[in-house]
């Protein structure tokens, strides 16, 4: 399929992780999505059963931790950073500043639905948002 879409206006969901998601484009490898945090906002520690994803951020700023064995880093994101999240990396974002934090995410496989993601209960801040729906518990 030669699909095209423009990023909608209206959010089409929360994640598990409680960040709004517009919902691009997918193939049978791999899906697009939009994600964006509002300002001061802390999005739930998660990670994934099955997939992968490579994060772009397109404008805000904040804070993004990855966790994987005894790897654990916070990196500060924003326009033109990108970074991966691997399989079974637990993360968390935060927006700091007065503007949204927004990222353009790509997940391989394309995302399978309610439970994929995991509650973590490594992740260094407290959430300032709820839970979207199909969050499991570990």
């Amino acid at each position: 399929m030669l699909d095209v879409k423009a990023l909608p206006a209206t959010v089409d969901a929360i994640a598990p992780d409680g960040s709004d998601v517009r919902v691009l484009l997918g193939l049978t490898a791999g899906s697009v999505a939009h994600f964006e945090l509002a300002p001061g906002e802390t999005s739930v520690a998660v990670y994934h059963r099955t997939v992968e994803e490579i994060w772009y951020f397109v404008s805000g700023e904040g804070e993004m931790w990855r966790g994987t064995g005894d790897d654990s880093r916070t990196v500060p994101v924003g326009p033109g950073v990108c970074l991966t999240i691997p399989l079974g990396t637990h993360f968390q974002f935060r927006a700091l500043g007065e503007e949204p934090l927004r990222a353009i995410g790509v997940t391989m496989p394309p995302w399978p639905g309610d439970g994929e993601a995991i509650r973590s209960r490594k992740g260094p801040w407290s959430a300032t948002v709820a839970p979207g729906p199909g969050l499991a518990d570990a």
